[in-house]
């Protein structure tokens, strides 16, 4: 983490010991603990559980740090939490993504107290993936959209090279998934075995849903097994069925919180809080997700989500990754711009012809610039902000 990022947390934290650090870097705070090798090492007193089991960090998209704090207990209940994610004793999981973002640490804990075995990549490589799973017989992986892509095409590039047969679950979250790749992995694993959780770190609200529940909602990324959700436009009224506007949660109606924050106010409405999210309801209580809502474009007073631009342009075969930012524009208000990681050569003519098929003409982006290195962190997150800061910048 750069010393400027770090020293913002360290500051909202502050924190009695830093573990990892240079002595000195942030001034005369502890920076180690030489542990007594004479401490006992008999369980802990049930009444020395801390008041709460993780403190994540989180930039959001002000880009701004802020601590989640949960309100839950450092107290975890192994086979309530293994019956709902399929994690049991014996079996094994690898982690893919960074133990410091809040769905690797959760999913890695729980496989921990629930008794897997746990298989850490150092980064995440498709074909260390690949490999890890045929050598430890993994049968429990959580992904995000760019691995599942990156893995996919790694398998189409050398058919029957890699043995995936030992994946019985496969969770991924926290980025849109586009429909194509989705059924991808169903061809890989079964549908039944591909699960799409959405959550907030901040617990309020939970949802699942399987490969099969999916293929009868296309694109919906389940209903709540853990939460309330309701759907609210600009003024606070609740939308109709299947119309777009903000997504609101509460853990339940009298519920105590599930997290606090430190460097941060949460936006809130008599009682429910926003999740910065877009999306919508059906009539059968299933929850879509549109795009955030500070990610949102409008361009000659037309909606534009990101998501969808991005799941289209990542179905042609030499798109990498890719970001689709607003940029400003003195005749539309905004333009759609892409920011494109190629793996092998591709012309903004050639992506403008393919996506013809699949997107309407004034969601197809104006403008592209092609980058080498990947766009998103391992955990399928990317700074949008900043992005359309760079990127607006460039134009000038």
């Amino acid at each position: 983490m750069p010393d400027r990022e770090r020293a913002a947390i360290i500051e909202l934290a502050d924190p009695a010991l830093i573990v990892g650090i240079a002595p000195g870097t942030h001034g005369d705070r502890p920076t180690g603990y030489p542990a007594d090798p004479g401490l006992c090492n008999a369980p802990i007193e049930p009444d020395r559980v801390p008041p709460a089991w993780k403190a994540p960090t989180s930039g959001g998209s002000t880009g701004r740090p802020k601590l989640i704090v949960s309100e839950l207990p450092g107290a975890i209940v192994p086979t309530e939490v293994g019956e709902l994610l399929g994690q049991h004793d014996n079996s094994v999981q690898l982690v893919t993504g960074p133990l410091y973002h809040n769905a690797p640490f959760n999913f890695s804990m729980y496989g921990l107290f629930a008794g897997q075995h746990l298989v850490v990549l150092p980064r995440f490589d498709p074909v260390a993936t690949l490999e890890a799973i045929e050598q430890y017989r993994v049968d429990w992986i959580s992904l995000v959209p760019t691995m599942m892509a990156r893995i996919w095409r790694q398998i189409e590039d050398a058919p029957g090279r890699y043995d995936v047969s030992s994946l019985r679950q496969v969770f991924h979250g926290a980025a849109p998934c586009p429909p194509w790749l989705k059924e991808a992995w169903f061809d890989l694993v079964g549908a039944a075995n591909v699960k799409e959780m959405y959550a907030s770190t901040e617990g309020q609200l939970t949802t699942l849903i399987d490969g099969d529940e999916w293929l009868r909602h296309r694109g919906s990324v389940g209903r709540p097994i853990r939460g309330e959700v309701r759907i609210l436009d600009a003024e606070g009224t609740t939308v109709p069925v299947g119309e777009v506007g903000e997504i609101f949660t509460r853990p339940g109606e009298g519920a105590a919180p599930t997290y606090r924050y430190i460097g941060a106010e949460a936006r809130t409405r008599d009682g429910w809080d926003s999740l910065g999210d877009l999306g919508w309801l059906d009539t059968d209580g299933y929850l879509y997700i549109a795009d955030r809502r500070t990610d949102l474009i409008i361009t000659g007073g037309a909606n534009v989500y990101p998501a969808e631009v991005e799941a289209a342009l990542l179905a042609h075969p030499a798109v990498m990754s890719c970001a689709v930012i607003g940029i400003p524009d003195h005749d539309l208000g905004q333009r759609v711009h892409a920011v494109v990681q190629a793996e092998t050569p591709v012309t903004d003519d050639e992506l403008r012809g393919f996506l013809a098929d699949r997107l309407v003409r004034y969601k197809i982006p104006r403008s592209f610039r092609y980058v080498e290195t990947p766009l998103r962190d391992d955990a399928g997150k990317v700074r949008r902000a900043a992005l359309r800061e760079r990127e607006t910048a460039s134009m000038r």
